[in-house]
């Protein structure tokens, strides 16, 4: 260590949830062109990596119920997504990484970021409740 340098200190991992967005048809059919098989290595990579927190893939976008509370307390109750887009949110993962630049490095390597797919990736808020 040189005079005047901070002593090392390890900086703590930070925990981001990768979204994984596909494009869907008019019709709202998934079209990814991603297999089973592909989301089954990718989870593996990520486990024998040591870095996946948790994950789960989503139901079909059928299955989807929304729920909007109006300004006086109504509840409003459809079917499916509320908003209209071309893009489903068809599963997550957390991980635990050093920062952003490997965490976006593993979205990219995920097969929903093929084949006009996204990921979005965000930090998890580390907040502390007292009960």
């Amino acid at each position: 260590m040189l005079y005047g340098d901070p002593p090392h200190r390890e900086e703590p991992n930070v925990k981001y949830m990768l979204l994984f967005m596909s494009p869907t048809t008019t019709d709202g059919e998934i079209v990814d062109g991603c297999t089973f098989e592909d989301w089954i290595r990718y989870d593996r990579e990520m486990k024998d990596a040591g870095i996946w927190v948790s994950g789960h893939p989503l139901q079909d976008l059928t299955t989807c119920t929304t729920v909007q509370v109006g300004a006086s307390g109504e509840r409003t109750i459809t079917d499916g997504p509320f908003a209209e887009t071309r893009e489903v949110l068809g599963g997550y993962d957390i991980i635990d990484v050093p920062n952003l630049d490997v965490a976006l490095d593993w979205a990219a390597r995920g097969p929903g970021a093929r084949g006009g797919g996204s990921v979005q990736v965000r930090p998890i808020a580390e907040i502390e409740v007292e009960v």
